[in-house]
């Protein structure tokens, strides 16, 4: 009897001890963090994206060749597209944008202020963590009649792809962060089209009288800033410069655009859009219309944006 109490105190002991280790070792594997490898997290080769605003706005402009008032009140919309692709080396980067506003002028009537599209896309391979050797292709121009005015005068001078800007281009693509990139290129093709047939005659943009395009070549540059300055503040900017070989290579081409983003609710923000364009064949300014000039529009808005 006392042997049989002495082997089952035995086993009972055994299993306690046993039963001990097992919830220690389950307590040691539930407080291990598990980590996963780099290549086994999943990673989105695509992103895509959207953003509409829709304004109210009163505009001011010198010097636009597209047309507008120099002072006016207006409605206008911005669409903006974009798709990104990355994989291991190769990234490519498409963005779409498009502006159209329409004037309520108090000394002409209503009639359309501005409206332009830009489309970029971008494809580069990675030589380092913040280089890419890259190929840029850039199409820009408008889709409607412009009207510059001389007192009550109109004067017709832009239509869809008149001017159009064509650009092909390859160069070095520079991103020091997130915020900002730079592309270089010493050697860039460029053409610009005007076929309408009514500015075609006119010889508008370097186009020479009754042909419908020019072909240039030059140097390229293009500069992106993008900054969150805070959750609702949004600061976004572009800057293109092209100098053409073939004709005046000091007269540096510009295009810039500059938006200034405020969130004041869930849908509504307040938007300040500035643009600066100066290209030496716009030979539509001067006391004889006959100089190039810098041409500036500033853009103040209210308005409903939608962001996905």
């Amino acid at each position: 009897m006392i042997r049989l109490l002495s082997i089952t105190a035995f086993f009972f002991v055994s299993f306690a001890s046993a039963q001990d280790n097992i919830i220690m070792n389950l307590q040691k594997e539930s407080q291990k963090v598990i980590k996963l490898k780099a290549d086994a997290t999943p990673t989105k080769k695509w992103q895509k994206g959207i953003l509409y605003n829709l304004t109210f706005s009163q505009a001011s402009l010198s010097n636009w060749s597209a047309g507008g008032d120099k002072f006016s009140l207006s409605i206008g919309s911005i669409l903006n597209l974009y798709a990104r692709y990355s994989k291991d080396k190769l990234r490519w980067d498409n963005n779409f944008d498009f502006n159209l506003g329409y004037v309520n002028s108090t000394s002409l009537g209503s009639r359309k202020n501005d409206d332009r599209f830009d489309l970029v896309s971008k494809v580069g391979y990675s030589v380092n963590p913040k280089s890419n050797l890259a190929f840029l292709s850039n199409l820009r121009s408008g889709f409607f009649k412009g009207y510059t005015y001389s007192g009550t005068k109109r004067n017709f001078t832009s239509n869809f792809m008149s001017p159009g800007y064509l650009l092909s281009s390859a160069g070095w693509d520079f991103r020091p962060n997130k915020n900002i990139s730079l592309f270089l290129s010493p050697f860039t093709a460029r053409w610009v089209f005007v076929t309408d047939p009514v500015l075609s005659m006119k010889g508008l943009y370097g186009v020479k009288p009754g042909e419908n395009s020019n072909f240039e070549l030059g140097a390229f540059a293009t500069i992106n800033y993008l900054k969150e300055i805070n959750p609702n503040v949004v600061y976004k900017t572009k800057l293109d410069l092209f100098s053409n070989y073939r004709n005046n290579p000091q007269n540096i081409d510009i295009f810039m655009t500059n938006v200034l983003s405020i969130k004041i609710s869930k849908i509504f923000n307040v938007t300040w859009g500035v643009d600066i364009i100066y290209d030496d064949d716009a030979k539509l300014f001067g006391p004889n219309k006959t100089s190039p000039g810098l041409q500036f529009k500033s853009l103040i808005g209210l308005g409903i944006q939608f962001k996905k």
